[in-house]
């Protein structure tokens, strides 16, 4: 025989309240005496009750859900800030919805806008200009955006590229470096930061930089890359690849083609992903705080979503991390 399932009335009556008190106090919109809170949870406790989220959503207006939409759940850079991310969100009693763009940018208006329609609040990455954005402010929710925004009033997110461009530069320089190359990824914007960073160091020691491009941030494009640059009339002496993925394939490659690295070229890449510390050489990086960027901007969404006051930018300070693929030159 099927067992009957406790409703809000059997709680209401149990308890001796109404059933919009037991609603309020399971949806957590209005706090009562710690008598009634007590016989309540004790109630609910004995019959077995469980709230109905649908249910819930219709009272308080409220999904009790948070979308995050990256750019390559693949890159474990983005894995690093769903993780951050999420523990905030389960902390507040949110569960995360996650899309993928999958480096996209003409998935991501028609993926935001389905998802703006399940959630309280997104936070955003996206490959679009800031010029070609402004119907996120349509969406109807509290946003949080990943970058750095001069015209949208979007709360946001960064990691301090420049600063940490500038900072690997001056590490390779003092290693005795004078031919540095930078394989970037110019689809990004934080890849401009990163190039003035690198650019601004090697001014200040009258270094000229060589610049090549990658098409996608995905490790089979550093392998892609990286014949065209070893076997050309003279190689930089010192490479820094935009992420850690284009890095790791560019050394695969090099080795493939015969090249000793470090010892032929040092090379370095961004975001301090967990598979360069494993490779041979274990991979030099800038560690751009991937989780520390997801719990900032989650405890961000939530306080806007709450109706409270919240920095308009919080920047992550980077952190140079450095291993055995970067050696002093040898004269």
């Amino acid at each position: 025989m099927k067992k009957n399932v406790a409703t809000i009335r059997d709680v209401a009556a149990a308890a001796g309240v109404s059933t919009a008190t037991v609603s309020k106090f399971v949806n957590g919109a209005q706090r009562f005496s710690p008598a009634v809170e007590a016989t309540i949870k004790e109630v609910i406790a004995k019959l077995g009750y469980r709230s109905n989220p649908l249910a819930a959503s219709m009272i308080t207006g409220r999904t009790k859900s948070i979308g995050l939409s990256v750019l390559d759940v693949g890159n474990p850079h983005f894995t690093s800030i769903v993780k951050g991310a999420n523990r905030v969100a389960l902390a507040h009693g949110y569960t995360l919805l996650l899309v993928d763009t999958e480096e996209n940018p003409d998935r991501e208006r028609p993926l935001l806008e389905a998802l703006s329609r399940r959630v309280d609040g997104i936070i955003m990455f996206s490959r679009m200009l800031e010029s070609e954005m402004d119907w996120v402010m349509e969406l109807g929710k509290p946003l949080v955006y990943f970058g750095r925004l001069s015209r949208l009033e979007i709360p946001w997110v960064i990691s301090e590229d420049h600063r940490g461009a500038y900072m690997l530069a001056r590490h390779l320089v003092s290693l005795g470096h004078k031919r540095i190359g930078y394989l970037r990824f110019p689809r990004s914007r934080r890849d401009e930061e990163r190039l003035a960073g690198i650019r601004a160091c090697l001014a200040a020691h009258d270094l000229e930089l060589t610049v090549y491009e990658a098409g996608a941030p995905t490790a089979a494009e550093g392998e892609r890359v990286c014949s065209s640059i070893m076997l050309g009339a003279e190689h930089p002496d010192a490479l820094i690849c935009y992420n850690d993925l284009i890095a790791l394939g560019f050394m695969k490659a090099a080795q493939t083609l015969g090249f000793k690295l470090p010892e032929q070229m040092s090379v370095a890449g961004f975001d301090n992903i967990e598979y360069g510390q494993y490779t041979s050489p274990a991979l030099t990086t800038v560690d751009l705080q991937s989780e520390r960027m997801g719990v900032a901007a989650m405890e961000k969404l939530i306080a806007a979503i709450d109706g409270k006051p919240a920095t308009s930018a919080t920047t992550i300070e980077p952190q140079l991390i450095l291993r055995g693929s970067t050696i002093k030159r040898q004269a």
